[in-house]
């Protein structure tokens, strides 16, 4: 016997169909949205404990920065104390130059030589005074500049011929005028800056053009009283 079904089967399993589609359609929806909620709290967890550890990075930081001051700070202050302290010994020190002047300038003067008069203006020292020749003035130079132990760098400011005394004792001598630096006691045992590997400690790179041999040759040479002390 032929069995018929007239029921609409067809639009039921379309609505079963639909059904389905739409409930699977809600479950993705959902797991979605938990995915989504789970990376989003992972996200704000990893982001909140970056954010504590910038905190103590920023703390840490700001810690080292005052300490970074309070040495530069430190820093400061033992330099000028180490300045202070430099000036008390140089003004104890410059207390005897005038005596190692003095002494210096006995002893380097040679004979032929008659100081006039010297005058100190810090560490440098002007000197006037007359010689018999012009070689003595060379020689005076070079005691300055090598076999003195207190004095450096003698610097030839004029040399001129001129007449001592009056009528028929004047005596034709050379009047010179020198500067020379004179050493605090830190800086006397110290080489002196910018001397050459094997020069010697008396070598001067020049001389004023007035002390050539030739003009020295041409020089009368006269009696002269020998150097004062």
């Amino acid at each position: 016997m032929i069995r018929i079904n007239l029921l609409p089967h067809r639009e039921e399993k379309r609505k079963q169909k639909k059904a389905a589609f739409f409930a699977l359609l809600g479950l993705g929806a959902i797991a979605g949205a938990a995915i989504v909620l789970l990376v989003g709290a992972y996200n704000a967890r990893r982001i909140s404990i970056q954010n504590e550890r910038n905190q103590v990075i920023k703390a840490a930081i700001v810690s080292l920065d005052k300490k970074i001051a309070e040495i530069a700070t430190l820093k400061q202050e033992i330099e000028a104390l180490k300045a202070r302290q430099q000036a008390v010994e140089d003004l104890q020190g410059d207390r005897n130059q005038p005596v190692y002047l003095m002494d210096e300038l006995v002893k380097q003067t040679p004979a032929g030589v008659y100081l006039k008069a010297f005058k100190q203006d810090g560490q440098k020292v002007s000197v006037n005074g007359y010689a018999q020749s012009q070689e003595r003035v060379s020689e005076l130079l070079r005691n300055l500049a090598g076999a003195s132990p207190w004095l450096e760098r003698p610097d030839l400011i004029e040399v001129r011929s001129t007449g001592l005394g009056q009528g028929k004792t004047a005596k034709k001598v050379v009047e010179f005028n020198l500067t020379v630096n004179i050493k605090r006691p830190r800086d006397k045992d110290q080489p002196e800056a910018g001397a050459k590997p094997g020069a010697k400690p008396g070598a001067r790179p020049g001389l004023h053009p007035a002390l050539n041999p030739a003009a020295a040759a041409s020089a009368p040479a006269t009696g002269l009283p020998p150097a004062k002390p």
